[in-house]
Order: structure tokens, then C-alpha cells, then sequence
């Protein structure tokens, strides 16, 4: 894509030149959800006071176009024309990524529409009985991106962007950072069709044909307006219909004012009569707004009724006259080389196995729904689940249970009766068992990557690839914790660190606390940035959040312009959460998770370490069951800390006694240890650690009657 397409369509887009169903009725739509009329002639007036030569390409676009349709001779025979569709999805892990089964109902619904196969076109005003017309117009998904690689005609993206009023930076961002290939989709090769949780406040939009390039040749939609099933609903079901209309050169059937209800217009079509437009169905002289004597035509597919269910023949001519105009590059579309090129043919060769579940970190004995995802036309199947049971399977779609601890690969032979496909996931599966003791302590001491946690902790990063890391640079106790590199995170990005299991089936509430130190700095006074605790009792199939707002908030922090490192105890703060009430019940169960999600404001960089889990009320220190009594133990101190390899602790005695050293690593399990006489006064123990992986212990003190616990790191 060259950066004058870029610069012409951004502002395109930015200003809004688009026609589209921006609708809302109170009868029709969700409760609670408003979606704006759209107000094209506004912003097409902007254009032409911002930028007249950009005025001029688009009025001389439209006026080639309105030239030819005129000229337009409809053929005696209606060839049926076929539109390769893709369906760009961007999503930031919500429900806005929509099933592959929503989509193809999308489909369906657009070629029942066009090919006149709805049943409701039977029941249409009497005005109207015998108007409806078929289109010959089809539409298949594509499945030969623009590399030649072999898809299933969709492409997601996880993206923020799923949430913008900038519909270039979504469709940037959906060709640009896509699942399936990153670059330019050609409108003259593919529909795009661009869904999304919001697009600035319409249902839909896109534009009449123009040379302004792939941008300004998209259509964008809510995944709410978008099939019949899933996140869509029968009565919205029909907004890709009247996009596709707009891309096919039709208007609103009150004319180009864009908003119904203002003022009777005309479409240019001859057999819909003029109308101001309607927002529900009307009925009785209702009907008949602009003319006492016509019912206007309110159950057709480019008004706002909600009850549509009809094109004319007179827009059937139009939307014919387009598909063969080389305007926007519609007559080169429907090729029959195109459509070769980008597989939108009948029975599509399997190309790909492929598979997904919707949970790949699971406990001891639960089971797995596994999901084919193969495309694109699949009629056999044959799995393989080592470690699982079954073992194999030859269902579409298998449930497996796994009951022992470790990682597993699982294998698909996906079949069409002609030809295979294989996928093997390796390190697909993992199946964790839980800690069973008592208290739990992490540091991130002991790892140089979040790798080497094993099955204790794992990280997520959702739509971006920053995820929390372990690093050397600061630590609340010791020298590492869990960074989150946010300094250049886009707003809006999700991150997620996620424990293993821990086993809290024996505890109590009234006597157990969770805890963690986090530090954070904004780098604007507008950054509002949370981070968020939650709680999963069963193994993190369900999740709650536990943290309090006034403390997921991380809008107060002070502001630091730069990449941001903490440099003392003081950059640090410390949360508790005590399981004190009978909602904390429910999490004391075998497969207790925990997780901290993060989610960006263009902010600075997060901290979290010495996360803690213990029974007691909250503490400011690391509890790891360790109980000091430092009667008689006087001035206890350790030097140098960290240290190379040796470390000195000092400490005074009121009488002579023996004197236990121990050293334990943060489990508390015991390492090293050595007894002294001690004398009256000031003692020193020289303790070699040499023989020690880098990273945090603890050496305690005890004498017959007190003790003293102190943490070192190795470096």
C-alpha cells in the first residue's frame, strides 16, 4: 500500500465520507445500546472545505459512475456474478471475535438477500407484492490470501483498535498485524468486510465505488450487526445487506441526506418511492409520509425499519451497472481469474489441519473440548491425545481428559476423502497439580525467564507482543521481579501473569492472606492504568476480581516522562488481601489460581514481586512460616547483601550459648547448616555460599530460646 492510498483514505476515514446504517430503534436493537444515524453530507462538505482537490476526485468518481449507470443496457440474461468476501476481525479477546460459524451465517444471510431465497419477500406490503427482485449477485468466502497462502476467508487481528472511532488505523491494523498475511488486501481482489467491537458509533459503514484505493472500497461492522447467531441477533442480522447495497452504488431510499425523519428525498431509483425514511415499521397512512397517496417503500434494505426485506428492480439495475463499472474497480472482482486466484470457487481444496481449545492450562482429571479448525472442506478425522483419554479419536470435535501432571503434544490427520492434512501442537496441553503446602512465596529469584517457572506461573499478552518478563534491574526484596515493559505499549493492551495451582483445600478463611508489592509510574498525567487481581477456584475456568478499585487504579502514580526502573523500597507498594469473609470460601479448594492483569494507557513501565500467600493477618514482611523470637538475639545483621559468595552475620549474646545457622532457600528447605559456642558480646559467623545458583535465601539464628530470620541474594 503506497503512503499517498494511506494519506488519501486516512482522511477518507477521518472525516467520515461514508454512507452507513447508523441506527437505533428501542424495539429492535439490545437494550441500552445507541447507535448514531450517520450524517455523510455533513462530512462530505467538510472534505470540500478541508481539502477541494480530494472534493473533486470523489465528485468526478461519482459523476463517471451516475454517467455509465445511466448508459447502462441490463443484459436479456442475468449472469450471476460471484464477490470473494473476506472478514477481517479485530478483536482485543472478547466477544467480539466472533465464531467461524457466525461468519459463514453471515454469508448465508447475504446470499439468501441478494438471490431473492428469503422467504419474508412473499409478505411484503400489498403495494409491493411481486416487486421483489433477485440481484444475481453471490458471494463466497475467499481462501488464497495474497501470497498464495491458504486460509478460511477470515483473518483476525488482536488489537485495542477494535475499540476506535479511526476506521484507517482498523483497517491498518487488521491488514497490517493479521493471523494470515500482512500487506495490502486489493479491493479489486477482495470484498473487505472490517469487524469490530466499535467503529465510532454506526452499525456500519462504507462507501459509494471510488478510486480512492482498498481503504475507502471496505466496508466496516459491528460483530453485534453481523449474522444471526453468536453475538448477532435475527433482528440486526440484515445490516450487512445494506452495506453491501452502499459498495453497490445504492443510497439510502430518502436520497443522500444520510438521516431519516429529515426531509423527503429521492434515491434516483425509479421504483422506490420518495420518502423521508423510517426507523421502524410504520403502519396505515404511517406509511405514506411524503405523499398521502403512496405507501413508500420502508421494507426495503436500504431504509432503517428493521423490517426489510426486498431490493427493487430498479436497484437491482443500479447494482448491476456497478458491478461492471471499472469504477473502484468492481468489473475486475468478479473475474473468472480472479476468482481462481483467490480460491473463491466451489469446493475448495482442504489445504490446512488445524485445531484450538478454549483452555490449554488445565488441572489433574479435567477434561478438554477440542475444536477442528481445518479448512476447507474437511469430512474425516483422526486424533491423537498421548498422555490423554482417549487417547485417539475420530470425532469432529473430542473431549479428552487428562489425569497426570506434565505437557502434551496433540496430533490432528484431518481428511476429505482425497486428500490429508496433518498438524501436530507440541507442548499443547499442560496439566498442572497444585502446591500443597503452605506458606507460598515467589520472588522470581530463581528464573532468568518466566520459562523457567515452569508450570508456576505463565504469561499472556493480549493483542501485542509485551508480556510480563522476569528482570534483574529491580526488586522489592532481592534483585529481580516480574516487569511488564509498558513504557511503549499501545492503550488499551491487556497483560496478563497467571499462577500454577496452589492447594488451599484445607485452609480456613479468617486465617489466610494474599499479598504482593507492585510499583508503577505514569508518563503523562492522563494515563489512567489499572492493575487487577483475580481469584479462580477451579483450576481458572472461572475467574472473579478480588482487588479493590481504589487499588487496581493506577491513575494517582507520580509521573516520570522516561522508561521508568524503581530505585528503593519507597518505589514500591504493598497490597493485602485477607481472605476474611464467607466469599473467600469458594476459593478454598485444591486448584486455587490467581492472576494480575494489567491493562495499558500509553503509561510507564509496572513492577510486581514478593507475591505471597500465608496464614495470618497481613504483614509487611515475606512470611514463609518462619517465626522470629529475638529475645536475647541482639543487633543481628548481614554483610554484603547481595554478596559474591560469602556473606558475614553479625549478632551480640547477654550470655554465652549455643548458637544453629541455618540456611534455606525460599521453599524453606534447608541447605546448610552449622553450630557454634557463642560468647558474651558481639559474635560473627562467616558463612561460604560459593556452591549456590544465583538468586534469594533466607539464613536464621537460633539459639534455646529466640530466633532471628534474615533474606540475602547470591548473585
Amino acid at each position: 500500500m503506497n503512503r499517498l492510498l494511506l494519506g488519501i483514505s486516512a482522511l477518507l476515514f477521518s472525516a467520515g465520507i461514508v454512507t452507513g446504517q447508523h441506527t437505533f430503534n428501542p424495539q429492535n436493537a439490545r437494550e441500552g445500546e445507541k447507535v448514531e444515524y450517520c450524517h455523510q453530507h455533513v462530512k462530505l462538505e467538510e472534505i470540500r472545505v478541508n481539502d477541494p482537490a480530494l472534493y473533486q476526485q470523489i465528485m468526478a468518481d461519482q459523476a463517471t459512475l451516475e454517467a455509465h449507470t445511466k448508459n447502462y443496457v441490463p443484459e436479456k440474461s442475468e449472469t450471476v456474478y460471484t464477490i470473494p468476501v473476506v472478514f477481517h476481525v479485530l478483536h482485543n479477546g472478547g466477544a467480539e471475535n466472533i465464531s467461524d460459524e457466525q461468519i459463514h451465517d453471515a454469508v448465508a444471510i447475504l446470499n439468501r438477500d441478494y438471490r431473492l431465497l428469503n422467504a419474508d419477500a412473499n409478505n411484503v406490503h400489498a403495494d409491493f407484492q411481486g416487486i421483489p427482485a433477485d440481484v444475481y449477485i453471490e458471494f463466497k468466502l475467499a481462501t488464497i490470501a495474497p501470497n498464495g497462502a491458504c486460509f478460511k476467508g477470515i483473518t483476525r487481528t488482536q488489537t485495542p483498535l477494535t475499540n476506535s472511532s479511526s476506521g484507517w488505523q482498523q483497517l491498518n491494523a487488521a491488514f497490517n498485524n493479521n493471523d494470515v498475511y500482512q500487506g495490502n488486501w486489493s479491493h479489486e481482489k477482495y470484498l473487505n468486510i472490517i469487524v469490530a467491537e466499535n467503529i465510532g458509533g454506526a452499525a456500519g459503514y462504507t462507501m459509494y465505488p471510488n478510486n480512492g484505493g482498498t481503504m475507502s472500497n471496505s466496508i466496516f461492522i459491528l460483530h453485534n450487526y453481523l449474522g444471526s447467531i453468536g453475538t448477532g441477533a435475527v433482528q440486526l442480522s440484515r445490516a450487512l445487506t445494506h452495506e453491501v447495497g452502499h459498495w453497490l452504488n445504492l443510497s439510502h431510499t430518502w436520497g443522500d441526506t444520510n438521516n431519516p425523519g429529515v426531509a423527503c428525498g429521492d434515491d434516483g431509483v425509479p421504483d422506490t418511492p420518495i420518502t423521508k425514511g423510517f426507523t421502524s415499521c410504520p403502519s396505515g397512512n404511517a406509511a405514506k409520509v411524503c405523499d398521502p397517496n403512496i405507501v413508500e417503500n420502508y421494507e426495503n434494505y436500504m431504509d432503517y425499519s428493521y423490517c426489510s426485506k426486498m431490493f427493487t428492480p430498479g436497484q437491482v439495475t443500479r447494482m448491476r451497472a456497478a458491478i461492471v463499472s471499472s469504477t473502484g474497480g468492481r468489473n475486475q472482482i468478479w473475474t473468472t481469474s480472479n476468482l481462481n486466484s483467490v480460491g473463491a470457487i466451489d469446493n475448495p481444496p482442504l489445504c490446512k489441519a488445524d485445531f484450538s481449545t478454549p483452555k490449554r492450562v488445565i488441572c489433574v482429571g479435567e477434561t478438554v473440548q477440542f475444536n477442528d479448525e481445518s479448512y476447507n472442506t474437511v469430512n474425516g478425522w483422526s486424533w491423537s491425545f498421548p498422555g490423554g483419554t482417549p487417547a485417539t479419536s475420530t470425532s469432529e470435535n473430542p473431549s479428552v481428559t487428562y489425569n497426570t501432571p506434565g505437557t502434551y503434544q496433540v496430533s490432528l490427520t484431518a481428511s476429505n476423502g482425497g486428500s490429508t492434512q496433518n498438524e501436530t501442537k507440541t507442548g499443547y496441553i499442560i496439566v498442572v497439580s497444585p502446591e500443597p503446602n503452605l506458606p507460598f512465596h515467589e520472588g522470581f529469584e530463581s528464573y532468568t525467564t518466566m520459562a523457567d517457572a515452569g508450570t508456576r506461573f505463565f504469561v499472556e499478552s493480549l493483542g501485542n507482543s509485551t508480556a510480563f518478563e522476569v528482570t534483574n534491574t529491580a526488586g522489592h526484596t532481592g534483585a529481580k521481579s516480574a516487569r511488564l515493559n509498558n513504557f511503549s505499549q499501545t492503550a488499551g493492551n491487556i497483560d496478563n501473569l497467571v499462577s500454577g495451582t496452589v492447594d488451599l483445600s484445607n485452609e480456613t478463611i479468617n486465617n489466610l492472606t494474599f499479598s504482593y508489592r507492585y510499583a508503577h509510574r505514569k508518563k503523562a498525567t492522563a494515563n489512567a492504568e489499572h492493575l487487577k487481581v483475580y481469584f479462580s477456584p477451579d483450576c481458572g475456568s472461572t475467574w472473579a476480581l478480588r482487588t479493590l478499585p481504589a487499588v487496581s487504579s493506577l491513575s494517582s502514580s507520580p509521573v516520570v516522562a522516561s522508561a521508568w526502573t524503581p530505585a528503593s523500597s519507597a518505589d514500591w507498594k504493598t497490597v493485602h488481601i485477607p481472605f476474611n469473609t464467607v466469599a473467600f470460601n469458594s476459593y478454598l479448594t485444591e486448584n486455587f489460581r490467581f492472576k494480575f492483569e494489567f491493562t495499558a494507557d500509553g503509561g510507564n513501565n509496572v513492577y510486581i514481586d514478593d507475591i505471597n500467600i500465608y496464614r495470618g493477618a497481613p504483614s509487611d514482611d515475606v512470611v514463609l512460616g518462619l517465626a522470629d523470637n529475638t529475645e536475647a538475639l541482639n543487633g543481628v545483621t548481614l554483610f554484603p547483601n547481595p554478596n559474591d559468595g560469602e556473606v558475614q552475620v553479625s549478632f551480640s549474646l547477654e550470655n554465652a550459648q549455643m548458637v544453629t545457622l541455618r540456611v534455606m532457600d525460599i521453599s524453606g528447605k534447608e541447605l546448610k547448616a552449622t553450630t557454634i559456642q557463642a560468647n558474651v558480646g558481639e559474635n560473627v559467623i562467616l558463612m561460604d555460599n560459593s556452591d549456590f545458583a544465583s538468586g534469594m535465601y533466607f539464613i536464621q539464628l537460633a539459639t534455646s530460646n529466640a530466633n532471628k530470620t534474615l533474606q540475602f541474594i547470591k548473585k
